[in-house]
Formats: C-alpha cells, sequence, structure tokens
C-alpha cells in the first residue's frame, strides 16, 4: 500500500511504516494539487499536521483512500464524519504532543512576565546606545511562584499545563465540559511522585481568580472568550492560546491589552492563519510564535512513531 505523509514524517516513523512493507511519499503536495496526487499516485493513505486540509471534495475526489491520519490532537482540518461515511478510517495522535505544547505555554508566559519578546526586539536596535533606559524599562518582571494559573480546557494538553505550573509552585484553577474532577500526578526524575487532588470550577470563577490564563480547547463556531469574558480578567494578567485560531476574539485582546486591563497575551494561533492581522503582529505586547505548539524533534518523533503503529494495526 501507498502512503503519503503530505506535512511530513519523522524518521522513525517512516522506518516503521517501510519495514512493514508500506511505500511512503513525503512530497509536499499543494492543496489544489492533492486530489490528482492522490489518485495518479494510487494513495491508500494520506497522512497530516496541521497545514493540509481533507475537505469533502478532496473526499469525494479520492474514492480510493482508506485511512486518514492527523499528527496532533485537532482534527478540524479533517472532514472526519464525512470522511467516515464514505468508509474512511480517521484517527489522530492525542497524546504525543501534549508535553511540548505546554512547555511553549510557558515559553510565552515567561516572555511576557519578564518582558523577553519585546526586549528582544529592541535589544538588537538600541541595547548599545540605550542599555540603561532599557534596563529600567524591563525591571518590573514578576514571578510564577505563588501565582494562579487558569486552564480553560483539561484534557491531555491542559492537564500536562497544569502538573508544569504546579511544579513552578503555582496554584492551578480550570474549568472543563467534560471533567469535574482529576487526581494529576507529577513524576520526578529519582522516581518521586506527587498527587494533587483538582475540582473544576465555573468559567467565570476562572477567568477573575487567575493571574494567568492558558487556552486547550478545540476549534470553537464562536469566540469562548470576547470582550466580557477578558473583562473578567483581573486587571494586569496575561493570557496564552496555544490551541486554535478563532477561540478569542482578537480585535478585543488588542482593546484589552491597549487599555492596560490585561499586561500581555501569548498567541501560537491565529484567527487570520495563516496570514495573522498586522495588529497582532506589531503589538509590543504580544509574545508571538507560528504555530508550533506541537514542533519539537521530540513531538514530531512521538507523532511519527504512533501515526506509524496505528496505520499497521489498521491495516495490518
Amino acid at each position: 500500500m501507498n502512503i503519503l505523509a503530505n506535512d511530513g514524517l519523522a524518521q522513525a516513523g517512516t522506518n516503521l511504516l517501510e519495514k512493514a512493507g508500506f511505500e511512503i511519499k513525503t512530497t509536499r503536495v499543494a492543496q489544489e494539487q492533492l486530489a490528482n496526487y492522490i489518485n495518479k499516485n494510487q494513495i491508500d493513505v494520506l497522512l497530516i499536521r496541521s497545514t493540509t486540509k481533507v475537505d469533502k471534495k478532496v473526499i469525494d475526489d479520492c474514492p480510493n483512500l482508506k485511512l486518514i491520519g492527523r499528527g496532533g490532537v485537532g482534527m478540524d482540518n479533517i472532514e472526519v464524519k464525512y470522511a467516515e461515511s464514505k468508509g474512511i478510517k480517521v484517527f489522530n495522535t492525542p497524546q504525543a504532543s501534549s508535553g511540548s505544547v505546554a512547555e511553549l505555554v510557558f515559553a510565552h508566559l515567561l516572555n511576557g512576565i519578564r518582558f523577553l519578546h519585546d526586549a528582544n526586539r529592541n535589544m538588537p536596535l538600541e541595547g548599545d546606545s540605550q542599555f540603561n533606559q532599557l534596563k529600567r524599562s524591563y525591571a518590573s518582571g514578576i514571578e510564577l511562584r505563588g501565582k494562579t494559573l487558569g486552564i480553560i480546557g483539561f484534557g491531555r494538553i491542559g492537564q500536562a499545563t497544569a502538573k508544569m505550573a504546579l511544579s513552578l509552585g503555582m496554584d492551578v484553577l480550570f474549568t472543563d465540559n467534560h471533567l469535574e474532577e482529576t487526581t494529576l500526578t507529577l513524576s520526578f526524575y529519582d522516581g518521586q511522585t506527587i498527587n494533587f487532588d483538582l475540582k473544576r470550577s465555573e468559567l467565570k470563577e476562572v477567568l477573575s481568580n487567575s493571574d494567568f490564563v492558558s487556552l486547550h480547547v478545540p476549534s470553537q463556531e464562536k469566540y469562548l472568550i470576547g470582550k466580557t469574558e477578558l473583562g473578567l480578567m483581573k486587571p494586569g494578567s496575561g493570557i496564552i492560546n496555544t490551541s486554535r485560531g478563532g477561540v478569542l476574539d482578537e480585535v478585543a485582546l488588542i482593546e484589552a491589552l491597549e487599555s492596560d486591563h490585561l499586561s500581555f497575551a501569548g498567541l501560537d494561533v491565529f484567527e487570520s492563519e495563516p496570514t495573522p492581522e498586522i495588529k497582532i503582529l506589531m503589538n509590543p505586547k504580544i509574545s508571538l510564535s507560528p504555530h508550533v505548539g506541537g514542533s519539537t524533534i521530540e513531538a514530531q518523533e512521538r507523532i511519527g512513531i504512533e501515526l506509524a503503529k496505528k496505520v499497521i494495526k489498521l491495516l495490518k
């Protein structure tokens, strides 16, 4: 059988699939040419990440497609129910990138509380002539220890983020539509473990009692966090979105930042991705990354292995 890994595949995953007798193609095919390529090369399995879209047209145009695998958590770039109605199996890799996304949350958090994103813009321009002035400008940073992190969406990534927060001495509040309470186990390098019992709070309580808020929810039909919700947050607090663009109202976010109600934001995803608004890109209070939450070498290897194992299990 032939496999197209259109958004790339780690070598470890490729090796597993080739050993199982599959032929792997890693050619990056443009969206408008995807169906033609699949049919011309008799592709049975399509493996993607967040870039490639598998809509109804692609599904209808590729009647021989048997399996679609999404490396990562969300599957909003695939018409899942429609594909399944056509007999195509669809799966993802929900566990592989949780830790890497959680680490990016804290990269943005640390950027925000210590002004690193702004300092990294200004130091190359003014570091040689305005060093002392910049030093004074960035001297009012705060610490994470003792602060409260509110987590909206408490699936695997939300829980991984909570574990990192707890390990840094933070308090954690969470809200989730499917989970009332849970026990998180923190494991350390020497084998020791500590358990933390957490109970769900209402969204309003999380927003109003958190020093920082991190979003970990799937794609939404309308804003989950808009002007009203941002208004509930503590003055001077910060918000991080590494989940999906369109969850957070970016116009309301800019207003909250410019009025100094919020001190900073960290964004890995955007409403108009892959062409974020210039007001977002140029705002000095926003720490930015181009949707790379799960894009670490380690996560890519885990994703590749998990994709390969699931393909082999489903088709062999």
